[in-house]
């Protein structure tokens, strides 16, 4: 256990992240009407260089918020707006502008010290967690999966940057499934601000003019269950199905399908298509009955019999394919 937590001490120091704000707003501008009223938690977030706390914070009033709250492990400024480094984690409190100016300030902000280390674990910070209707933040992706599972053992709505390979572990698989997490809007490539002890070796990596270090990653997207329009809209789809142009597979009953703009409008059976898909999902439209992207064979996550003696990945001819989600329409 204690070498387990060590690994992934090691892990979280490599997967430091800052979300551009570009990115940010592009996403949030379609859940506008998810803030009013509500008290929104970040609590992954560095203030000084977090682009979540700078889009709620300069957006407080328009998005009709009741309270913001940024959490920030230790090493941080405990003044907002000074360089003076601390040991001490700290939270921010902020509630609205005070003075009439519509611009966060120091006089705005309430700082205040925790206890701990700021972990997101920690009972401080589970605490301020109980407090917040919906968090929104970009968490480490080495702990991804210890982080959804406290969102949802808390009931909170939620908004977070993730890759999107996490949709295949077991506990994510099982969520979106059952249709109680889902994919937004943004799914693909995003460039993010990485500190400035970062590898330099790191693949897709590079310094700007200004000699910040930055990291590209070709596979992220956005989880969430807060509702939005994009998962009610079906999926236009003008492919018929051929033998020739879908084969079964060698141990599943399922044909399979290459694209998710390639799945065939007029076959009623099991489809295997790639996990891209996800990103297109209409739960109204389809029905996602497993998944299947491991050697192994669990019942449990498959969802459909297997036909085979071995190897659990869907297999063509006897050749390896990509993990598969097996859908059904329902219409």
């Amino acid at each position: 256990m204690a070498k387990r937590s060590i690994d992934r001490a090691k892990a979280a120091k490599k997967d430091e992240f800052y979300t551009q704000l570009e990115d940010i707003n592009n996403e949030l501008r379609h859940y506008r009407e998810h803030f009013r009223g509500k008290t929104v938690l970040c609590n992954c977030d560095d203030p000084r260089v977090s682009n979540f706390f700078t889009y709620f914070a300069y957006n407080f009033e328009f998005l009709g918020l009741k309270r913001l709250i940024t959490t920030c492990y230790k090493n941080q400024d405990m003044d907002l707006f000074s360089q003076n480094q601390s040991e001490q984690a700290v939270y921010l409190v902020y509630d609205g502008d005070k003075n009439g100016n519509h611009i966060p300030t120091a006089e705005d902000i309430g700082v205040k010290p925790l206890k701990g280390d700021g972990d997101f674990r920690s009972n401080e910070c589970i605490e301020l967690l109980k407090e917040a209707d919906i968090v929104v933040t970009n968490p480490p992706f080495s702990l991804f999966r210890e982080y959804v599972g406290q969102l949802m053992e808390y009931g909170k709505k939620f908004l977070i940057i993730g890759n999107q390979n996490n949709a295949t572990y077991k506990e994510i698989f099982h969520l979106i499934k059952d249709n109680k997490v889902w994919l937004g809007y943004k799914s693909g490539d995003m460039s993010f601000r990485v500190p400035a002890n970062s590898e330099e070796r790191a693949t897709r990596f590079w310094i700007d003019s200004k000699g910040l270090k930055w990291r590209s990653l070709g596979n992220i997207c956005w989880y969430t269950n807060l509702d939005i329009q994009k998962r009610h809209e079906d999926l236009i789809l003008y492919k018929t199905y051929t033998p020739e142009d879908y084969p079964k597979y060698d141990n599943y009953d399922a044909i399979n399908v290459n694209k998710t703009a390639d799945i065939p409008s007029d076959y009623d059976g099991v489809m295997g298509v790639p996990i891209t898909f996800l990103a297109k999902y209409n739960p109204e439209q389809f029905c996602i009955l497993g998944l299947s992207a491991s050697a192994g064979y669990n019942a449990d996550i498959v969802g459909i019999p297997f036909k085979g003696e071995k190897d659990a990945r869907p297999l063509i001819n006897g050749k390896n394919t990509y993990a598969r989600i097996f859908i059904k329409y329902k219409k």
